[in-house]
C-alpha cells in the first residue's frame, strides 16, 4: 500500500502469516509472494513505481480532518533561518487536491503560550497544486511553540502541533554538541555523491603543507579565503584583492556553527567564478573549495554563493529564493506559452547564438539580452537590450533554456523549482547537485553548441505530456534536494568528511582573525545544551 503525503510518501507493506502447521516462509508460493512484495516495497521506497494518488473531483471541499500536514518546521530541534512545513489539501473522501483550493484556504498561527507577543513572521505559500508551503522566521527563542493550522476555524490534522522547547531562533548561538544527533534531527542523507567524488582525489590532507603551498600557487593571482574552524570558532585570512564575496562564506559558517559543533578543520575557499585546481590526479593536488566545478579541474564543490545566500536570507531579502519560486510558477501548464524562453547577459558565445536563433525563429524561441559586458562591441548586432523581466514571469513559458554564463548558470535550481520544463545545455561545468540530475527525467538535454535546440523544442511540443512529466520531476527534485535543510546537511557532511582526511592538526595561523558571531542584544537567548569538547568525525 502506497501512502502519499503530498511531495513525500512512505511505503508500508503488511504481511500476515498463514495460519497452520507451516510458517509463512516455508510455503514456496508464499515465499514467491513475499519476494514480490519486498521487491515492490523497495521500488516504492526508491520512487521507481508510478502511482497516482486519488484526485479530488471538481467542486470538492477541503476536509480539516483528512488534510495532511508534515515537515521539518514542526520539529523543535531543526533550526533554520526560515523553518517550513507542508499542507496537502485532501477532501472528505481522502482524495488529494491537485489544484489550488484558494490561497487563503488555511490560516496558520504560531504562538508561545507563555509570551504575550511572539516575534515570528509566518507566510502561507500556495503552490497551486493542492499543496501549501508554510514558512516562518523566528526573531527570538521560546520555551515552547504551538502551531495552529485552521480551516474555517477548525483545526487541521493534528493541530495544534506543539514544539516542546526550548525552540531556538536562527541567531541563537547554541550548537548541538553531537554532529550525529544533529544529522539525525535534520534527517540528512547518509552520503552525497559529489562529496564522495571530490574527496576521493584526496586520500590525505596536510593542513601544514597546504598553508604554505596554496598561497604560493594561487595567492598572488586569485582571491581566496584561508579558514580555520577551531573549537567551533571561525578564523580567516584573505588572499588577493577582490575578497568581497567572503561575506557569503563568513555568514554561512557562522550560521552553521550556531547550530552544530563543526569538527576542527582548515581549508581554502576560492572566491572567483572559475575552479582553480587544474593539475592531473597523478600530480600533487591542493584541495580548493569552490562554488562551481568543471570536468577539467579538481576543486571540491560547495553549493553556490547565490543558493547559500538565498538559504540564509529567506524571508529577509527581496531577491530570489527556493521557497518563493514555488508560489510563483505562473499559469497552469496548459495555459503557458509554448515558446522557449531566456533572458540574461552576454557572458558566453552560445548566448549570442541563442539570441540570433530567436530572431530567426521567434515562434520557437524568445531570447534577448538585458545587459552587455563581455561582447559590448557586438551590441549593435545582438541588441537592442530589453528590460529585465521578473523571474517569476519566466514561468509564463513552458520551456526554460539554461545556458552557462561565465561558468555554470546559477539560476538552474530556481528554474527546476518552477513548473516549466528545463532545456539544459550540455556543459563541462557543474554545481554540487548536478551528478544527481538525470537527462530526460529531470530536464531535456541540449547540445553544447545548441545545434539541436529547435529539434528538442519541437519534440517537447509534440510530446506535451512527456514534457510535463519531466517538468514535474525536475520540480520534485528541487523540492527534495535544494531546500535549506539539504544545503546545511551538504556543508556539514562536506566538512565532516574533509576533517577525517587531515593528517596534521588544524591551526589558527599567523595573520588570521576571528569572524565574530553577530550581536543579538535585542533578543539574546539562553542556551540549555551541555557543551562537548570533541565530537566524533
Amino acid at each position: 500500500m502506497v501512502i502519499f503525503t503530498g511531495l513525500k510518501f512512505h511505503c508500508k507493506i503488511a504481511v500476515w502469516k498463514r495460519q497452520g502447521t507451516k510458517a509463512f516462509s516455508e510455503e514456496p508460493s508464499h515465499r514467491n509472494m513475499l519476494r514480490k512484495l519486498l521487491s515492490l516495497f523497495v521500488l516504492c521506497c526508491l520512487g521507481l513505481l508510478e502511482h497516482t494518488p486519488p484526485v479530488a473531483s471538481t467542486g470538492a471541499v477541503p476536509s480539516a480532518t483528512r488534510t495532511l500536514v508534515w515537515g521539518s518546521g514542526l520539529e523543535a530541534n531543526i533550526v533554520l533561518p526560515a523553518r517550513f512545513f507542508y499542507i496537502q489539501t485532501v477532501d472528505s473522501s481522502g482524495r488529494n487536491f491537485t489544484s489550488s483550493p484558494g490561497e487563503n484556504t488555511f490560516e496558520v498561527k504560531i504562538v508561545s503560550p507563555v509570551e504575550q507577543f511572539t516575534r515570528i513572521w509566518v507566510q502561507v505559500l500556495d503552490r497551486r497544486d493542492g499543496s501549501f508551503l508554510v514558512r516562518y522566521r523566528m526573531y527570538a527563542s521560546y520555551t515552547d511553540l504551538h502551531v495552529h493550522i485552521l480551516l474555517n476555524d477548525k483545526h487541521v490534522a493534528k493541530s495544534p502541533f506543539i514544539l516542546k522547547g526550548p525552540v531556538y531562533h536562527d541567531g541563537c548561538d547554541c550548537p548541538q554538541p553531537s554532529g550525529s544527533v544533529w544529522k539525525k534531527d535534520m534527517q540528512c542523507p547518509v552520503s552525497f555523491p559529489q562529496i564522495e567524488q571530490d574527496l576521493a582525489l584526496f586520500p590525505r590532507v596536510d593542513p601544514d603543507r597546504n598553508a604554505l603551498e596554496v598561497p604560493q600557487r594561487f595567492g598572488q593571482r586569485q582571491s581566496l579565503c584561508h579558514y580555520t574552524i577551531k573549537d567551533n570558532k571561525v578564523y580567516i585570512k584573505t588572499l588577493g584583492e577582490h575578497v568581497g564575496f567572503r561575506i557569503f562564506m563568513d555568514a554561512f559558517l557562522l550560521s552553521l556553527t550556531r547550530k552544530v559543533r563543526v569538527p576542527d578543520l582548515e581549508f581554502f575557499v576560492n572566491l572567483g567564478d572559475w575552479p582553480l585546481e587544474k593539475r592531473r590526479p597523478s600530480e600533487r593536488l591542493h584541495p580548493i573549495f569552490s562554488w562551481c566545478g568543471s570536468n577539467d579541474t579538481r576543486d571540491v564543490v560547495m553549493p553556490t554563493y547565490d543558493l547559500t545566500e538565498s538559504v540564509l536570507e529567506t524571508m529577509g531579502r527581496v531577491s530570489l529564493d527556493m521557497m518563493s519560486v514555488q508560489a510563483n510558477t505562473g499559469p497552469p501548464w496548459r495555459e503557458k506559452n509554448a515558446t522557449a524562453f531566456w533572458r540574461g547577459r552576454d557572458s558566453r558565445k552560445e548566448r549570442l547564438e541563442l539570441v540570433k536563433l530567436a530572431r530567426a525563429h521567434p515562434d520557437m524561441v524568445d531570447a534577448a539580452f538585458t545587459n552587455f559586458f563581455f561582447f559590448k562591441h557586438d551590441e549593435s548586432l545582438y541588441g537592442p537590450l530589453v528590460k529585465h523581466v521578473s523571474f517569476f514571469d519566466f514561468f509564463k513559458y513552458k520551456y526554460q533554456i539554461n545556458i552557462d554564463g561565465t561558468v555554470a548558470a546559477y539560476r538552474l535550481p530556481y528554474l527546476l523549482a518552477g513548473d516549466s520544463v528545463v532545456l539544459k545545455q550540455d556543459s563541462g561545468y557543474y554545481e554540487h547537485f548536478y551528478s544527481q540530475l538525470r537527462p530526460w527525467e529531470h530536464y531535456i538535454p541540449i547540445r553544447a553548441d545548441l545545434a539541436d535546440l529547435q529539434e528538442k523544442i519541437h519534440w517537447a511540443r509534440e510530446q506535451d505530456e512527456e514534457a510535463r512529466k519531466i517538468a514535474v520531476a525536475g520540480q520534485q527534485f528541487a523540492r527534495n534536494h535544494l531546500m535549506g535543510d539539504s544545503i546545511f546537511c551538504y556543508y556539514y557532511k562536506l566538512f565532516q568528511e574533509y576533517a577525517k582526511l587531515q593528517v596534521t592538526e588544524p591551526k589558527v595561523r599567523e595573520g588570521m582573525e576571528q569572524v565574530e558571531q553577530p550581536n543579538d542584544d535585542l533578543f539574546p537567548c539562553s542556551c540549555h545544551r551541555t557543551p562537548q569538547v570533541k565530537d566524533e568525525l
